[in-house]
């Protein structure tokens, strides 16, 4: 059923405005002032409803048609006009209030909303008043304060009864079933007669309430609305007529006869509170009923939603009341088998000892309860229904209402058995590496010991064939053939190599042992490079590759072991010299940037392959291009360098490019000013210095 245009339902509330407000001037009581209970309610609801014409054009409108209906009906022509100013500037103040100044329908949602909307009332019925009371004093119609209260209390009355018909409510579904409706309908018309219809017995009006509350709190709203406008309405023809305890109070108390719609409109503006108040109250519980209802499904569907995590609920007394789809597939059990049942029997005797063991409590199943709850996660054994018992990462808390008060309790838990065994596993197989790791130390250490007291021994005997090997080429021992001369030179030649190996050897056992104390002194790195390279030239001669120097005119200090730094000078550039063939070139560059020093040794020898960069500086490893090009070495020189390097705090990195060379960079961290003498400097470009010391 479609819902009827606006502008339709305008012209119809103007039109029973209209009608009903003649009615109700002509109904008022002979030789009263009053206009009985004019429906100025309507004229609010043309504001609610339509938005157009404006405010300001709309609102004198119903003031001309509120004064036509009082002229009409029997009122002077200046009383009818200062009434009607009245009942428009009503309008106003309402709509103004309760609408907050928009042309909508106003909100009877929470007693919030009542509240307002009651203030809106008031102060329109109070601005009737005010109108009223200036009307009687310029037209001399009647006693000012009187028609104050009467037309005042008949505005209430009228926007108390009709108005919250076009107002928002929540106009749920009646509770009552349809026999009871009729019964409300049928009890409440029987008993407005019955109480209106007498005259001595004012009190029996009071019976209308109950009634009207019945219906208020077993109907929608609006039915309840409705029920309130029959009861008022029925009030209006019998108080008319002349019956009742409202009609003529004249004639029976000697009082004016406007009392009689004082009156009338007291009963109505109360039957309208009692009905409005139990509404709003009433809708309020139905919303926050529907609320808690839809959070519980909310909240159920969430719980039943989650099988990886066991939630249990439980009374106050522990007796199971929730048992999720998560709790029935780790423990076993359908919900129906637990739910009634002490939720003491999901845990074995057992393990009910551990827990208490573990907390300090006595060895009872409540005691251990209570201690948990609110203590946060703690593991605790769960017996399945197959009887093994399993391990749980559980959370026991109190559940409370919205006063506080607790109702019950909840614990989530998941099943940790598995990695509880996995971390075991775990922890078994990190000891056992951990004990090869240190068999494996201790085998690199008898290792290292071994190399060393074998390098140890070696030299000296080593050194004793030298000896022997020199006299021999010299001719102390006599002429020797030329055969016999080549065989010493070959000799003595595989010696020295022996001897540089057995000195590396030692090198290396120096610089990896621990708690070796270095000398560590403030040197300038420049000297270090002069004497390393002045070790190397004759090599360098030997092999005629390009060497060039380039060192900085300022000294930089590094702290640090003078012999080892030279030492890392010496591997590398030894190592460019063995690496590029004859007529190569070698560069040996130091400079410093940013609080560090970097000596770069390049050369254009065979270079490293990408794929063994990363082992260059291992123990004894050597590259594929240098076992290629049978290129002797020990593999332990890179190896020293870089541990040398490390233990001054410093970096020692490489890059390079098959068949194009290799650059070997140092970092060490650095001091760069005139503290230190400068050595004697090589021009960029020039050959290294001769040798200024020799090293065995």
């Amino acid at each position: 059923m479609s819902t009827p245009p606006r502008a339709a339902v305008v012209s119809g509330l103007l039109l029973l405005m209209t009608s009903f407000g003649v009615t109700a001037v002509a109904a008022a009581p002979h030789g009263g002032r009053g206009i009985g209970v004019w429906p100025v309610a309507l004229g609010t609801a043309t504001l609610m409803l339509s938005t157009r014409p404006a405010t300001r054009w709309w609102v004198p409108v119903l003031g001309l048609l509120a004064a036509s209906t009082i002229w009409v009906g029997g009122r002077p022509l200046d009383v009818a006009a200062g009434l009607g100013a009245g009942l428009a500037a009503e309008v106003w103040v309402t709509w103004r209030i309760a609408c907050r100044g928009r042309r909508d329908r106003a909100d009877l949602l929470t007693l919030v909303d009542l509240g307002r909307f009651l203030v809106a009332v008031s102060a329109g019925a109070l601005t009737m008043a005010a109108a009223s009371v200036l009307t009687s004093v310029l037209a001399g119609w009647g006693s000012p304060l009187l028609l104050a209260l009467t037309t005042g209390t008949s505005s209430l009355a009228a926007q108390l009864t009709l108005l919250p018909f076009f107002c928002r409510f929540r106009n749920h579904a009646p509770v009552a079933g349809r026999v009871e409706r009729i019964a409300q309908w049928t009890v409440l018309l029987v008993v407005t007669v019955a109480v209106l219809l007498p005259s001595n017995f004012p009190a029996l009006v009071l019976l209308v309430l109950p009634v009207l509350a019945w219906g208020t709190m077993r109907n929608g709203s609006y039915e309840s609305l409705a029920q309130l406008a029959v009861a008022v309405g029925a009030a209006l023809p019998i108080t008319t007529f002349g019956h009742g305890p409202f009609a003529r109070p004249d004639r029976r108390f000697d009082v004016p006869v406007d009392m009689q719609g004082i009156e009338l409109a007291a009963f109505a503006a109360v039957c309208a509170l009692v009905v409005l108040a139990l509404r709003l109250t009433v809708g309020e519980q139905y919303e926050n009923a529907r609320q808690v209802v839809a959070e519980r499904d909310r909240l159920r569907n969430v719980v039943d939603s989650i099988d990886s995590v066991a939630i249990i609920g439980a009374d106050l007394e522990g007796r199971i009341t929730l048992f999720n789809p998560g709790a029935q597939r780790l423990l076993g059990y359908a919900a129906g088998e637990l739910l009634g049942e002490l939720s003491r029997i999901l845990h074995s005797e057992r393990g009910i000892a551990e827990k208490a063991a573990e907390l300090g409590v006595a060895d009872d199943f409540s005691v251990v309860a209570r201690t948990l709850i609110g203590s946060g996660p703690t593991e605790m054994g769960f017996v399945r229904k197959d009887g093994e018992e399993r391990r749980h990462l559980m959370s026991l808390n109190r559940v409370v209402d919205d006063r506080g008060e607790v109702i019950g309790y909840v614990s989530t838990s998941e099943d940790i058995t598995e990695r509880l065994r996995a971390e075991t596993r775990l922890v078994a197989a990190l000891e056992a590496e951990r004990q090869a790791v240190e068999q494996l130390r201790e085998v690199d250490r008898l290792k290292d010991s071994f190399v060393s007291s074998v390098s140890h021994e070696l030299r000296t005997p080593i050194t004793s064939i030298l000896g022997y090997t020199e006299l021999l080429e010299m001719g102390a021992l006599g002429e020797l053939s030329e055969d016999q001369a080549d065989a010493v030179m070959r000799v003595s030649r595989n010696s020295h190599r022996l001897l540089s190996l057995i000195s590396e050897l030692l090198t290396l056992s120096k610089v990896q042992a621990d708690g070796v104390a270095w000398a560590e002194e403030g040197i300038d790195l420049a000297e270090v490079v002069t004497a390393g390279l002045a070790v190397l030239s004759p090599m360098v001669a030997r092999r005629g590759v390009e060497l060039t120097v380039d060192l900085p005119t300022e000294p930089i200090s590094v702290t640090g072991d003078r012999e080892m730094l030279e030492r890392v000078v010496i591997n590398l550039t030894d190592n460019a010299v063995k690496f590029t063939p004859d007529g190569g070139r070698i560069s040996v560059v130091l400079s410093s940037s940013s609080g560090r020093a970097v000596l770069e040794v390049a050369d254009t020898g065979i270079g490293v392959p990408a794929h063994e960069q990363k082992r260059l500086f291992d123990r004894f490893f050597r590259s594929s291009l240098a076992l290629r090009h049978a290129i002797p070495g020990s593999g332990l020189g890179l190896s020293i360098a870089h541990k040398i390097v490390e233990d001054h705090g410093g970096t020692l990195e490489v890059s390079s490019v098959p068949g194009e060379g290799s650059t070997f960079q140092v970092s060490l961290p650095c001091e760069v000013g005139p503290s230190l003498k400068p050595p004697p400097r090589v021009r960029r470009g020039e050959a290294a210095p001769p040798a200024t010391r020799a090293r065995p």
